[in-house]
């Protein structure tokens, strides 16, 4: 009986790849609060539970380049199902954990199926969408993209304090399981015929290089970057990685097609990308740190000051359809940016200090801004990316974006740790050095800055394959704007 039921494609698609993102991209929020809550169960120093993070971000940078190819030759609905049974029952298992070691090895085993799962879903979600449809389809976008770290403290303080740091693993689970009957039952198979063999000295370089930058990036402020072991990993990852370059430019059937950088629109917004990740994942990790520093709140407490940015972008989305209307993409694109660069330099400059629903405000305003830039640029990247390549070209976009978060959060760690963050005062209480953080923050605008730069190359010429397709299929209309509402 539920065999026969036959449910739109397009709605399929939306409801799958919302979920699965979701749980991937709150992921990568909800345990930076729950460290401390962990190490004081495990009876451990906090600063060995960096590992948690470390083993994920580096299975992750392993297994995400390999994605796109396995997705094309395997089929995309079975490697996506795989990955996400991967990720669930690495949920599962790092909840059941009782020590460090086990609670690492299950989280290297959880960024596995995260760094295979998000490529394979984006090529999933833009094969079933065209270009013209995709701006309406914004809407379910925005909620993987930057809903869900933002709300992710929240949920994470939410459950240290009041249950237990392992409901911030097991909330993967259900969710987990419903996506996988819900993808068994009704998602449609694809492969592409063309996707050819493994490329394996690109993946052996593209792992041992990306993996080692991606260590070096994350643990390099903690340890300091004259440390032998990150001068080591992060001189030798640049070196593996520009050799991986050079031989993926060389090779016909490329693990990593670096190729697609070749088209103007590509190359341009996944720079954008790139800056744009790095500033809100910078400004996402400075700030709850900020507040929590200077007024001695908790994590449920800043979660929940930082969480009107995420109202933001609920309310962004909503206006998508009406300003890149009035104003263009490339307008929007460039606007987001300069008012987020605004309003991340207002923050610096009133500190935590402020008027709390000031702060709420200006948060919300980033909501807002930035919201407009990262959707609009999240559906205008592969206009001009058939289906052949589109599972190569969200590859290469999340290996960006994955490289540009890593950057933002260690450049801006550092800026706090050569600053300083605080001292010891002569009672024995602690000052807290507020500029640090004022400078970090930025530091953040800084990324936004150097974004800003390259949508102003854009012009509205750049998104007019988008316009003559959406003009040349009106009947589309009706269809996409009941699966995006």
């Amino acid at each position: 009986m539920i065999a026969r039921i036959q449910l739109d494609p397009k709605l399929v698609v939306s409801i799958v790849y919302v979920i699965a993102m979701f749980m991937v991209s709150m992921d990568g929020t909800i345990v930076n609060v729950i460290l401390p809550t962990i190490s004081q169960e495990f009876n451990i120093d906090p600063s060995s539970t960096s590992g948690i993070n470390v083993g994920y971000l580096v299975s992750l940078a392993v297994f995400l380049p390999v994605a796109g190819w396995l997705g094309d030759r395997f089929g995309t609905k079975k490697i996506f199902l795989m990955a996400l049974g991967v990720f669930t029952g690495a949920s599962l298992l790092c909840g059941f954990a009782n020590d460090l070691q086990t609670l690492n090895l299950f989280r290297v085993l959880q960024g596995a199926g995260g760094g295979i799962l998000t490529p394979v879903g984006m090529a999933l979600l833009f094969r079933t969408f065209s270009p013209e449809e995709r701006p309406r389809v914004s809407r379910s976008l925005v909620l993987p993209i930057a809903f869900a770290p933002a709300i992710g403290p929240i949920v994470g303080g939410f459950f240290a304090e009041q249950l237990s740091w392992r409901w911030a693993f097991y909330i993967n689970v259900p969710f987990g399981i419903l996506v996988l009957v819900f993808g068994l039952l009704f998602l449609k198979e694809h492969k592409e015929p063309a996707a050819g063999r493994l490329d394996v000295p690109g993946f052996l370089l593209s792992a041992a290089g990306f993996s080692m930058l991606m260590y070096a990036l994350n643990v390099g402020p903690a340890k300091g970057w004259d440390s032998a072991v990150i001068l080591f990993t992060g001189i030798t990852g640049v070196v593996l990685v520009c050799i991986f370059i050079l031989l993926e430019l060389k090779v016909d059937k490329p693990m990593l097609d670096l190729r697609l950088l070749s088209d103007r629109l590509f190359r341009t917004l996944g720079i954008i990308s790139l800056f744009s990740m790095a500033g809100l994942l910078g400004m996402l990790f400075v700030f709850p740190l900020m507040y929590q520093s200077s007024l001695q709140a908790s994590a449920l407490e800043s979660g929940l000051t930082t969480f009107p940015e995420a109202l933001g972008l609920m309310v962004s989305s909503r206006l998508m359809p009406w300003t890149t209307k009035k104003l263009g993409i490339h307008q929007v694109i460039r606007f987001g940016l300069l008012g987020t660069i605004i309003i991340f330099t207002l923050i610096s400059l009133v500190g935590p200090t402020a008027n709390p629903w000031f702060l709420r405000a200006l948060l919300f305003s980033i909501g807002i801004c930035l919201g407009h830039t990262v959707v609009a640029v999240q559906f205008s990247t592969f206009t001009n990316i058939g289906p052949a390549s589109m599972g190569r070209a969200t590859t290469l976009f999340n290996v960006q974006n994955r490289i540009g978060s890593a950057i933002g959060v260690a450049i801006l760690a550092s800026i706090l740790g050569a600053v300083g963050t605080s001292t010891m005062v002569a009672n024995g209480e602690t000052e807290v050095h507020l500029a640090s953080y004022q400078i970090a923050l930025l530091g953040s605008a800084a990324f936004l800055f150097a974004a800003l730069l390259f949508a102003l190359r854009l012009t509205k010429d750049d998104f007019k394959a988008m316009s003559a397709k959406a003009a040349a299929k009106p009947r589309d209309v009706k269809q996409v704007r009941s699966v995006s509402e």
